[in-house]
């Protein structure tokens, strides 16, 4: 009798199973073109759906054309239909916390716009320059100290660590300048002469040849590592140097600006006289700017793009091409330009302003919308600072009060008290408190991932 149970049929392993293969699909494995390996992340969300539903709908995320057993059943699950729309995630808006997380105490920073007293190490170390020390905060631990040079050497100008945070040059009132080791607090190197200008900007071009500014102009390079430190002079400025930065792709180009109203770009490669061996003349000089020129910053990720901001009579953000000196944009910012600082991640820039509204505005690059804005100073905002992490700035500022500062990049308050202190307190990092009648103030604000569809404003 034969059996009502189907027979199930067994076949060798080694030998395909030709009506269990789908020829079609087999042809069109074997001529058709192959598919690219597809980066989901440059992908929309539509692209990756559609892709999805057609392996799985059409082609059964088939990867084999030889077929050496039976299919199993197909099941019965009903298939996702290809006209159902399909919706994006919404983005999670960020809320700003409405109590701050620490604060830190200072006092004694000077209001002069063309000194040079905030730098963040790659140590992720934020040195302040006070009128005759150095406050460190470590933003890793939290830990403060204090570095005491010896008296009577005038106030300190200008601050700036050396790329392996090694040293701390600080430059003195006196002219004279002094590499710090931050951890013992020593002198290890400098340089004494009263016949000198007094220091206004520093910048290092590696661990041991450090790029100074002074105030009659002059600019020079200094190697500690031999007896004669001097190496070439840059001769261009007429007035003092308030801002001084090496490129940070290349290394090659310095860009300076200075009380003069000129931006100059030099460049390290270029031949030099016979004559004058350790003179270097500039590669292309700029003078559209009509005021002081502090706010100079390379942008990190395009070597030949410089970005210049113009003081209280110029009001514009430039940009330039350093290969042939042409200018690529200029935006009237509206206000004084006294620092500028390029996002490390992202193509934005931010600036720090004077009045009116002395506030800090972030910009979209090339487009130069306006991200965000924050108005939480009543002085003009002297320095920028950013985190070798990304995504935290400092500010400083000639401030006496602090408002509310509005956006999803941060927010303070202040207190006052009868003797005249001032906390200024932040969320998500720390602010400082001054004492005297010459009230100054440092604050830090979170400028991390701020977007155009994440910016909500609070009132």
């Amino acid at each position: 009798m034969s059996s009502s149970r189907s027979r199930r049929v067994e076949y060798d392993r080694f030998i395909p199973f030709r009506s269990a293969m789908d020829m079609d699909y087999a042809r069109f494995a074997l001529t058709g073109p192959s598919r690219p390996q597809r980066d989901g992340s440059r992908e929309s969300p539509s692209s990756v759906a559609y892709q999805k539903l057609l392996d799985e709908c059409i082609l059964k995320n088939r990867s084999r054309i030889l077929a050496f057993k039976t299919a199993p059943e197909a099941s019965a699950s009903k298939l996702p239909e290809f006209d159902e729309p399909i919706r994006p995630q919404k983005k999670q808006q960020r809320r700003i916390p409405k109590e701050p997380e620490r604060v830190l105490v200072i006092h004694g920073l000077l209001d002069d716009n063309v000194l040079n007293l905030l730098d963040w190490g790659s140590n992720n170390v934020l040195a302040i320059g006070l009128e005759d020390a150095v406050y460190l905060w470590d933003a890793a631990n939290e830990s403060t100290k204090l570095l005491q040079p010896k008296e009577d050497r005038g106030p300190i100008t200008c601050i700036r660590w050396s790329p392996d945070c090694a040293v701390l040059a600080v430059a003195f009132g006196n002219s004279d300048l002094s590499l710090i080791d931050p951890a013992t607090g020593h002198v290890v190197d400098g340089m004494e002469d009263e016949n000198q200008a007094p220091v206004l900007s520093l910048a290092w071009r590696s661990n041991s040849i450090l790029t100074v500014g002074r105030f009659d102009g002059t600019v020079v390079d200094y190697d500690f590592r031999k007896d004669d430190m001097f190496i070439c002079f840059y001769n261009g400025h007429r007035r003092g140097v308030c801002s001084l930065k090496w490129s940070v792709l290349s290394g090659r180009y310095l860009a300076s600006g200075g009380q003069d109203k000129l931006v100059h770009i030099w460049d390290a490669c270029m031949l030099v006289s016979r004559d004058h061996p350790r003179q270097r003349q500039w590669l292309h000089r700029i003078s559209s700017h009509t005021s002081i020129v502090k706010a100079v910053d390379w942008c990190p990720t395009r070597s030949n793009l410089l970005a210049s901001g113009g003081g209280c009579n110029d009001h514009c953000v430039k940009f330039w091409n350093t290969v042939n000196g042409a200018c690529l944009n200029s935006i009237d910012a509206g206000s004084e330009v006294c620092a500028l600082l390029w996002d490390k991640n992202k193509s934005e820039l931010l600036t720090s302003h004077g009045s009116p509204n002395n506030q800090l505005t972030l910009w979209n690059y090339p487009s130069m919308t306006r991200v965000a804005e924050v108005s939480g100073h009543s002085s003009r905002v002297l320095s920028l600072a950013g985190s070798p992490l990304g995504g935290v700035v400092a500010s400083a500022a000639a401030d006496e009060t602090v408002r509310s500062v509005v956006g999803n990049i941060a927010m303070g308050s202040f207190v006052v008290s009868k003797r005249q202190h001032i906390f200024i307190q932040a969320h998500g990092f720390e602010i400082f408190k001054y004492e005297r009648n010459r009230l100054r103030f440092l604050m830090i604000f979170n400028m991390a991932l701020v977007s155009h569809e994440d910016i909500t404003l609070h009132t």
